[in-house]
């Protein structure tokens, strides 16, 4: 119940060593489906003796998962195999946009920010 208040569809997480991968579907108010990976880590606070997360979040949009797919593959493939991703993978030429161009007709009050 807690998760169709923070309007969660789907949600996954992948430990990796001190590392917990969330991956959480979500809509928006206008019941578009989004992406949000996190990064959580533990660490260790000395001043005060205590452990804390700290998160690290990207939002990814249904019009992104082609091109982040692709490129997320290339740069894996590259890693593993070396070899060298196609350049057309990584389209920079969006990468100065106007507001106009990055509007997605989402506001921040669509997304829920809490941690």
């Amino acid at each position: 119940m807690e998760n169709q208040d923070k309007n969660e569809v789907l949600s996954r997480a992948i430990k990796a060593g001190k590392r917990t991968y969330f991956f959480d579907v979500k809509k928006s108010r206008n019941e578009e489906l989004y992406l949000t990976i996190t990064e959580s880590k533990r660490k260790f606070n000395a001043d005060n003796g205590n452990f804390y997360y700290e998160k690290h979040k990207i939002f990814l949009y249904k019009e992104d998962f082609e091109k982040f797919k692709n490129a997320l593959s290339g740069v894996i493939d590259f890693i593993e195999n070396g070899t060298v991703p196609e350049d057309n993978f990584f389209e920079n030429d969006n990468l100065e946009k106007s507001e106009e161009d990055m509007d997605l007709g989402i506001t921040f009050d669509d997304i829920d920010l809490s941690l």
